[in-house]
């Protein structure tokens, strides 16, 4: 069976983030200044809504429960777009007093409130004010230092991961009084109590952290750093690192069930790893392919020089395989091809089964939305 299920080439400009509502017949694109909004239908994607109050570029979306779109972006606001029932969408403010750019937004399980990361080290956590019709935001401000790159929720609705580019794998409370409960809390191993704000954990990775992702019934986190590297860690201990065997970083990662986990980044292909007795391990790659087609070259070399490129070609570091290419002046025999053509900036769980996720969703640096089967 192959690996590609459906693709759709949306735009000719990068998508940074998307996602699908619930029944995943609605899909939200970020594109520029704008989010799209489109209808599935019969393995066709029709533009349903434009949502266009934003002036700069639109970091991140995400759709709540309930079917409320929620987005945010460069020019320092997020907003909150309520479904009406002749499909379109009304905006609703946001107070999130902030001084940078919004960066990354995730609704919490339950979709009474949602947390925005920025560039100002500062995690708005929000949620509706009805006297006023406006949403409403608490800082989480200490002791972070740099830019929050990525947010993930606990199923709880409370522990919420971050990280970003200070190198800290972190996660605070956000526990809002009146709207969460203790029981939501009862049993957690992560600590006994967590007021709002209160860090629950923190570690030191170094690289830049992309994404990170809580697996809630195993009590786990995963995260994805610039160098490279996949990294899964619990409250017992210290991260689990694997890297990637071609060389260059993950953008970003989905839990596939307790033991499986799938990545995609610059490599422009989704990368699979998977948890034995012996910890992580590269499992495989989705939807990469080698072309047999002898090396294109662009200065002459000699015989020696082609066999000893081609017996080096596989795993080959990305920095090798650049230097290669500057000293010889010629591509590889074996060139990986895959459907992205460009990097993949998010992942998305399309479709899930009682064993785990079935299908995955992925946009990319080439306007294009993936979806595959695993």
């Amino acid at each position: 069976m192959s690996s590609i299920s459906a693709k759709f080439k949306l735009v000719k400009a990068p998508i940074y983030s998307h996602c699908f509502n619930n029944e995943r017949n609605l899909l939200a694109i970020t594109c520029e200044n704008n989010c799209y909004v489109y209808k599935l239908n019969n393995g066709q994607a029709i533009l349903a809504a434009t949502l266009a109050d934003h002036d700069k570029t639109v970091t991140a979306v995400d759709i709540s429960v309930h079917g409320r779109i929620v987005t945010c972006s460069q020019d320092r606001n997020a907003i909150v777009w309520e479904p009406l029932s002749d499909g379109s969408y009304k905006p609703t403010l946001v107070l999130l007093r902030i001084n940078r750019a919004a960066t990354c937004v995730k609704w919490a399980a339950n979709g009474y409130k949602f947390a925005v990361g920025s560039s100002a080290r500062i995690i708005s956590v929000c949620y509706y004010e009805q006297d006023n019709d406006w949403w409403v935001s608490k800082h989480i401000k200490k002791p972070i230092k740099s830019t929050i790159n990525t947010l993930s929720w606990h199923e709880n609705g409370v522990l919420l991961a971050c990280g970003g580019t200070d190198g800290y794998i972190r996660i605070f409370s956000g526990f809002v009084k009146g709207l969460d409960s203790k029981e939501q809390v009862a049993g957690c191993p992560w600590g006994d109590k967590f007021p709002f704000g209160a860090l629950v954990g923190e570690w030191y990775h170094g690289a830049w952290i992309h994404d990170v992702k809580w697996r809630s019934q195993a009590e786990k986190l995963a995260y994805v750093a610039h160098d490279s590297s996949l990294n899964v860690l619990d409250y017992r201990g210290q991260p689990k690192r694997v890297d990637n065997i071609d060389g260059l970083p993950f953008k970003a990662l989905i839990w596939i069930d307790d033991h499986t986990i799938l990545c995609g980044g610059y490599s422009c292909h989704p990368v699979l790893f998977t948890e034995d007795n012996s910890g992580w391990k590269f499992a495989r790659n989705l939807d990469k392919t080698t072309s047999t087609e002898k090396p294109t070259s662009f200065t002459g070399v000699s015989g020696n020089d082609q066999e000893e490129e081609e017996e080096h070609s596989f795993g080959m570091s990305a920095l090798k395989k650049f230097k290669e290419l500057d000293l010889k002046g010629k591509i590889s025999a074996q060139q990986e091809r895959s459907t992205h053509e460009n990097a993949i900036t998010c992942l998305f769980p399309f479709s899930e089964t009682s064993r785990g996720v079935s299908q995955v969703s992925s946009s990319g640096l080439d306007g294009k939305i993936v979806i595959f089967n695993l």
